[in-house]
């Protein structure tokens, strides 16, 4: 006897249309294997850190990361916050930006590893709607990770721009 497919998605928030508006961000900037994302997001919120408390640079959001393109074997990236004024470049830090306009969200609830479930829930979504997907997307860490928590507590919100 087979079991039924579990409906991973039953519960799940519905993606929604929002009109954003453009931030100004800290960021480092990277592009990086897939391997080695972790990493990459570890050593950049540690310069971030530094730089914007040296700085005394105000933080508005929580962390996100910003994907460029499709990823593949390697991801171009930038890994920051969206802040209340530029920073000074420093120690791999610069200022970036996050577009505004019409954007599809989606609240990821649960561990980082159905971020991609998520992803392709929210692009078919647009999808259904008529609605073509931007080449850039970002996710915005709303809980942050800690290692004594369960990973069904994290919230990650998706961000994916509508091209015009």
């Amino acid at each position: 006897m087979n079991s039924p497919t579990p409906d991973t998605t039953a519960g799940a928030p519905e993606p929604e249309l929002v009109d954003l508006r453009p931030a100004t961000t800290a960021v480092v900037r990277g592009v990086v294997p897939m391997s080695d994302l972790r990493d990459f997001f570890d050593t950049s919120f540690g310069a971030l850190a530094r730089t914007v408390q040296a700085q005394r640079i105000t933080l508005l959001s929580p962390a996100f990361g910003l994907y460029r393109g499709t990823p593949g074997a390697t991801v171009d990236l930038e890994v920051g916050f969206v802040t209340d004024g530029e920073v000074r470049p420093e120690a791999g830090v610069v200022v970036g930006s996050l577009p505004g306009g019409r954007a599809a969200r989606l609240t990821h609830a649960g561990s980082f590893d159905g971020l991609g479930a998520s992803w392709e829930r929210l692009r078919s979504w647009l999808q259904a709607q008529g609605l073509r997907a931007g080449e850039d997307r970002w996710e915005t860490y709303v809980t942050q990770p800690s290692p004594d928590m369960d990973p069904a507590d994290l919230r990650t919100l998706l961000s994916w721009p509508v091209a015009d």
